[in-house]
């Protein structure tokens, strides 16, 4: 098995659509068998029968292709997730959102640079929105203070110049966003599964630094490229239960990874410099 893709879909009926045409056709590109999983956290919204149509659709030709796991209520971003990881049995683990629409170009990338670096856990894609504009998906582990930032100015921060923006050759990160993810089989089972006791949020950000943790660095490619269609108004100031849940989420990180304010105690823990 070549790619074990995990998908979490919560009312995403409009485009979850995209994001299954635009992966099978880049997957069945490939030589070697890869398989999908789309975990449903409770839609309402007519996801479950569209999922159950693709895999129908697929069931004679790829038998092993679509694996859809249904949840009757939505149980968070963590064990929803960890629920299809733990039947995975790919070389690489394809961690991607329901908005998010990835090609084979980029997937190609995401995994030539993960066979020819064993240095490297977790690759990661250059995010924009379906506008064409640039996403600001990577940064550095959150203290407080650069989270009330980005939390207050994340649009007014994506629209200066960034070095991601800018960078033309791979750069090592923090931490990415969890849209898109390419992680090594390796990788993943010596890092495990997400932290359950995040029930939504920052989920990505516990697990990259788990990733960190364990050696390996995750890096940043510019020439892969993946749409990831978010809501841009949605971004910034709006005050909802989700931004309280990712604030208890935040502080529960800090506290278990042992750092609030600064960062060089950290990355001297994790012998991230540079």
């Amino acid at each position: 098995m070549l790619v074990s893709t995990v998908i979490l879909s919560y009312n995403s009926v409009d485009p979850i659509k995209r994001c299954l045409d635009d992966l099978i056709s880049s997957l069945l590109e490939f030589d070697e068998q890869s398989e999908i999983f789309i975990v449903d956290n409770g839609s309402k919204d007519g996801s479950v029968e569209l999922i159950k149509e693709y895999e129908n659709k697929y069931q004679s030709s790829h038998p092993e292709l679509i694996k859809p796991i249904f949840f009757t209520e939505n149980t968070g971003t963590t064990y929803s997730r960890n629920a299809a990881l733990k039947k995975a049995k790919g070389k690489f683990i394809l961690v991607l959102d329901s908005d998010a629409y990835i090609n084979h170009s980029a997937i190609q990338g995401l995994l030539s640079y993960l066979e020819n670096n064993e240095d490297v856990g977790m690759a990661v894609p250059r995010l924009s929105y379906n506008s064409g504009n640039f996403q600001l998906s990577c940064d550095v582990f959150p203290t407080l203070i650069h989270k009330l930032k980005r939390f207050l100015f994340l649009k007014n921060i994506e629209a200066k110049p960034h070095a991601l923006q800018l960078a033309t050759e791979p750069m090592t990160v923090d931490y990415a966003i969890s849209a898109c993810w390419m992680l090594s089989s390796e990788a993943f089972k010596k890092t495990g599964l997400f932290d359950e006791k995040i029930f939504y949020s920052p989920e990505d950000v516990d697990y990259c630094l788990r990733v960190w943790e364990q050696g390996y660095k995750i890096t940043y490619l510019p020439h892969a490229e993946v749409i990831h269609d978010a809501q841009e108004l949605s971004r910034g100031f709006k005050l909802s239960k989700f931004h309280f849940s990712h604030l208890k989420g935040l502080f529960y990180l800090m506290n278990k990874h042992h750092y609030f304010w600064g960062l060089n105690k950290l990355y001297k823990r994790l012998n991230r410099f540079g």
